[in-house]
C-alpha cells in the first residue's frame, strides 16, 4: 500500500472540517472582563479622590496633596521661566508685579490658604500670556504686562491666576486626566481598533475642554472677589477682557486665550459677580 507523503495536501474532506471549526472566542471575553476591571478602576480611583475646597464651597476630585501640587509648582517653574525667555530684566516693574500680586493675596482669603504665592514678570515682548503652576507659582508676560495701563488691569489677571490656585483647577484637571486615561485604555482593550482610540481620545479632549472653560469662568468670579477685598475696582477686569479682545481681533488671538470663553462670555460673568459684591453699585474711591 502506498504511504502518503508527509507534505503532501490533506484529504478534501479534512480541509472542509477545519474551515467549518468555529472560532475561539475565549481571548474576546478575555480582552472584555480586562476592559471592564480597567474602566472600573478608573472610576473608583475618581470617586475616592473628592475632597472639600472651603474657599469655592465645593467637593472635588483632587489627584494631589497641597504639598506635592507646591513641590511640582516649584519643580517646573525654572522650565516656564527659560521657555518665555527669562525673568524680565526691569526690577521696578517686577517690583510692581509682587506688590500688586502680594497685596491681593494678604486682602483676601487667598492668603488663609496654605499656597506659597511667588509672582514673576517674564521677558517675552511677543507671547501674550499669563499662567499659574500648582501651588501658588503665577506667570505674567511683559507683552501682557506692557498693554495695561493701570495698576487696577494688573490686578485683575493676577486675582484671576490666583484663582486658579486656590481653586485647585491643576489637580482637578490631572485627576480628570487620569479618569479619562483610563477609560481610553479600556475601550483601547475591549475593541483592540485605532479608530476607537482616535474616538476616545477625541472625547476625553472634549470632556477637559468643557470643564477648563468653566474652571476660567470661576477663576473670573474669585478674582472680582480678590480685587474687591484689596480694594481695587474690579471693573478693571473688564478692561482687561477689551484689551485681549481687541489683541485677539488683530490677528491670531493671545495664548492667555486660547482655551478660554469668548471675551463676551466672561465680560458678562464678571459684570454678575460685581453686581452681587456690590448691589447698589461700585462705590467710590476704589483703586483703578
Amino acid at each position: 500500500m502506498r504511504r502518503r507523503s508527509p507534505f503532501s495536501a490533506p484529504p478534501a474532506g479534512y480541509r472542509r472540517s477545519m474551515r467549518r471549526s468555529p472560532a475561539p472566542r475565549s481571548s474576546g471575553k478575555a480582552r472584555l472582563y480586562f476592559a471592564l476591571f480597567l474602566a472600573g478602576l478608573a472610576i473608583l480611583s475618581y470617586t475616592c479622590s473628592k475632597e472639600y475646597n472651603p474657599v469655592t464651597g465645593e467637593n472635588m476630585h483632587i489627584s494631589l496633596t497641597p504639598h506635592q501640587e507646591i513641590a511640582l509648582g516649584l519643580q517646573a517653574t525654572p522650565q516656564m521661566m527659560q521657555q518665555y525667555g527669562g525673568l524680565y530684566p526691569d526690577p521696578q516693574a517686577q517690583a510692581l508685579v509682587d506688590e500688586v500680586g502680594q497685596k491681593l493675596v494678604r486682602e483676601s482669603v487667598a492668603g488663609q490658604t496654605e499656597w506659597e504665592f511667588n509672582f514673576h514678570l517674564l521677558a517675552d515682548l511677543r507671547v501674550v500670556n499669563a499662567f499659574a503652576l500648582p501651588g501658588g507659582q503665577i506667570f505674567i508676560t511683559a507683552a501682557l504686562f506692557d498693554r495695561f495701563t493701570t495698576e487696577g488691569e494688573l490686578a485683575g489677571v493676577l486675582g484671576h491666576e490666583i484663582g486658579h490656585v486656590v481653586a485647585r483647577h491643576s489637580a482637578q484637571r490631572m485627576a480628570k486626566q487620569q479618569l479619562t486615561q483610563g477609560m481610553t485604555g479600556a475601550v483601547l482593550v475591549a475593541s483592540g481598533s485605532s479608530s476607537s482610540e482616535m474616538l476616545a481620545n477625541a472625547v476625553a479632549s472634549l470632556v477637559n475642554m468643557k470643564y477648563g472653560r468653566d474652571d476660567e469662568l470661576q477663576s473670573d468670579v474669585l478674582g472680582v472677589h480678590f480685587m474687591a477685598d484689596a480694594g481695587y475696582d474690579p471693573r478693571a477686569m473688564i478692561e482687561v477682557q477689551r484689551i485681549l479682545q481687541a489683541e485677539a481681533d488683530g490677528g491670531a488671538p493671545p495664548e492667555f486665550m486660547s482655551t478660554h470663553p469668548s471675551a463676551p462670555n466672561r465680560i458678562e460673568v464678571i459684570d454678575e459677580a460685581i453686581a452681587e459684591i456690590y448691589p447698589d453699585g461700585v462705590p467710590a474711591g476704589l483703586i483703578p
